[in-house]
C-alpha cells in the first residue's frame, strides 16, 4: 500500500500571554493506506495535538501535512471545514451522540452531511446494534453508545478514521470489542484508521506503531504480525 498519511516536520506552538509552549517538534512521520496505525505515549506527549491537526481542528505552526496528495496544512477555513465533513470520520473517549436523537438517527445525521454516504441502518447492523436502531443513548449502555459513535463516524464513509481513546470510558471486555470492531474495519473494508491511546498494550494489534514522548515522534516501527484483539491482555 502506498503512502497516505504524511507528517514532514510538524511543530505547533501554543501562546498563552507571554509563554509559548511547544506541544508538536520536528513531527515526521506516514502511514499507508488500509493500515491501523496506533500512535502511543504518556499524557501531554503531544498525541491528542498531532490527531487534531490531522483531522483539520487545529491549525499548525510549521511544517506540511499530506493526506494521500492533498497538502491539508495548507487548506483555508473553509477548505478545512469541508475536509472536516466529507474526509474524516471522528471517534471519542466520550461519545457525543445527540440525547434526544435515537441510535439510527444519530447516525443518520452525520451521513446526511457528507457525499457518498453509506446507509445508517446498515452500518448500525455491521456493528452489532441491529436490535438498538430505536433506542436514545440514555438506554444504551457505554460500548454500545461507543458503538453508535463509531458507527455515525463510519456511515459518512471517511477516508481516514481517527480515534481518541475509544476505549477509554470502557470497561475491559468491552474495550475488547471496539478495538476487535477497528480491527476489522480496516482488515476487511480497507480503511486507514489512527488510534491514539496512552495504553502501550494496543500496540500488539497496530499495522504501525509511532511513539510521541515531549512533542516528538521518538520513534516509527512497522509490525509485520499484527496480534488479533483477542490476544492482547492490559
Amino acid at each position: 500500500m502506498g503512502t497516505f498519511v504524511r507528517f514532514e516536520q510538524v511543530c505547533k506552538t501554543y501562546r498563552m500571554g507571554e509563554v509559548e509552549i511547544e506541544a508538536l517538534r520536528d513531527a515526521t512521520f506516514s502511514v499507508a493506506k488500509g493500515e491501523l496505525c496506533v500512535i502511543v505515549g504518556p499524557s501531554g506527549a503531544g498525541k491528542t495535538t498531532l490527531l487534531n491537526i490531522l483531522g483539520g481542528m487545529d491549525t499548525l505552526t510549521s511544517g506540511q501535512v499530506f493526506l494521500g496528495m492533498e497538502e491539508i496544512s495548507a487548506y483555508s477555513a473553509k477548505q478545512l471545514t469541508a475536509y472536516r465533513r466529507h474526509d474524516i470520520g471522528f471517534v471519542f473517549q466520550f461519545y457525543n451522540l445527540v440525547p434526544n436523537l435515537t441510535a439510527l438517527e444519530n447516525v443518520e445525521l452525520a451521513s446526511q452531511i457528507c457525499k457518498n454516504p453509506l446507509n445508517a441502518e446498515e452500518v448500525l447492523r455491521s456493528v452489532g446494534l441491529e436490535h438498538r436502531l430505536a433506542n436514545f443513548p440514555a438506554q444504551l449502555s457505554g460500548g454500545e453508545q461507543q458503538r453508535v459513535a463509531i458507527a455515525r463516524a463510519l456511515a459518512k464513509n471517511p477516508k481516514l478514521l481517527l480515534c481518541d481513546e475509544p476505549t477509554g470510558a470502557l470497561d475491559y471486555a468491552t474495550g475488547k470489542s471496539i478495538l476487535k470492531l477497528l480491527q476489522i474495519m480496516s482488515r476487511r473494508e480497507g480503511m486507514t484508521v489512527v488510534i491514539i491511546t496512552h495504553n502501550t498494550a494496543l500496540t500488539a494489534m497496530a499495522d504501525r506503531i509511532i511513539h510521541v514522548k515531549n512533542g516528538t515522534v521518538t520513534s516509527v516501527r512497522i509490525n509485520d504480525n499484527p496480534a488479533p484483539v483477542e490476544e492482547i491482555e492490559w
